[in-house]
């Protein structure tokens, strides 16, 4: 009891400390600039970095991530409150009363027997408090257009591609999407030489989700694929600025090219 004292008095100090930093006297101006949607580029941020916290093991990164995660929960309530949408209040009665309502076998007399049963019962009661079972919330398209709207962009397309493969809405074969693949890179490459920046943005989509595809039919994950492919892009200019001595910016193209293939190769070395 006392430790579960000691952290609602940590989180109320927290509370406190934003309010302060919103506060019309003597608050921070960059604070009391931010609104909901300012800062929500900051929600995906820190989740992002959660992720990568955990991935590293770091106990002490994760609970750093955790707090500036917290941060911005605490910061979007404070923001409602302001203008008497809801506050923190409302956000963690929610979410207590979400978890008791989704865990009839917890906090009530249902019986289950495995995990597939929990899952099961969580999804059915999670349509049922979305309103999903309503027949408009039925369409295919309705669920799929809820992943767009609710998942990184890269995860939507292979979660929705997936959905429609799995009503036969499919190529028949590789080859399919290897062409559908060449027709809208040549659509983006006409694009880019005749059409608006808004057709080449939409043409850059269709491509970018051909790809994905691609991906789909051989069980490769996009996302963790450009994960990794940013990571060798650091790290091969990591290894460059390690044998020179000035700044990359002062050596010249072809300079900056042998350099990278030289960092390329040791990483191939090294298993990178």
């Amino acid at each position: 009891m006392e430790k579960q004292d000691e952290s609602l008095a940590a989180l109320q100090e927290l509370i406190e400390v934003v309010a302060k930093l919103r506060s019309p006297d003597g608050g921070c101006p960059w604070d009391l600039a931010q609104t909901a949607e300012t800062l929500t580029p900051f929600v995906i941020e820190e989740a992002y970095e959660v992720v990568d916290a955990i991935k590293s093991g770091d106990k002490g990164a994760i609970a750093e991530e955790l707090g500036d995660l917290l941060l911005q929960v605490v910061l979007q309530a404070q923001i409602a409150s302001e203008s008497g949408q809801f506050s923190l209040k409302e956000i963690t009665q929610g979410i207590s009363q979400k978890l008791i309502h989704r865990h009839p076998h917890v906090f009530g007399d249902v019986s289950v027997a495995s995990v597939d049963e929990v899952r099961q019962n969580w999804e059915q009661i999670k349509a049922a408090e979305k309103g999903e079972a309503s027949p408009d919330a039925q369409k295919f398209s309705a669920k799929l257009a809820r992943y767009g709207r609710t998942l990184p962009p890269l995860t939507a397309a292979m979660k929705i591609s997936q959905k429609a493969a799995a009503i036969g809405f499919e190529w028949e074969n590789i080859q399919g999407v290897w062409d559908k693949f060449h027709e809208e890179l040549g659509e983006f490459q006409q694009a880019l030489a005749e059409e608006t920046p808004e057709r080449q943005e939409a043409e850059l989509g269709d491509l970018l989700f051909a790809v994905i595809q691609l991906a789909r039919w051989h069980n490769l994950d996009p996302s963790t694929a450009l994960q990794g492919t940013n990571q060798r892009f650091v790290q091969r200019l990591e290894k460059m600025e390690a044998v020179v001595d000035r700044p990359l910016s002062d050596y010249s193209l072809n300079e900056l090219e042998t350099l990278w293939q030289q960092a390329k190769a040791q990483l191939a070395q090294e298993g990178y």
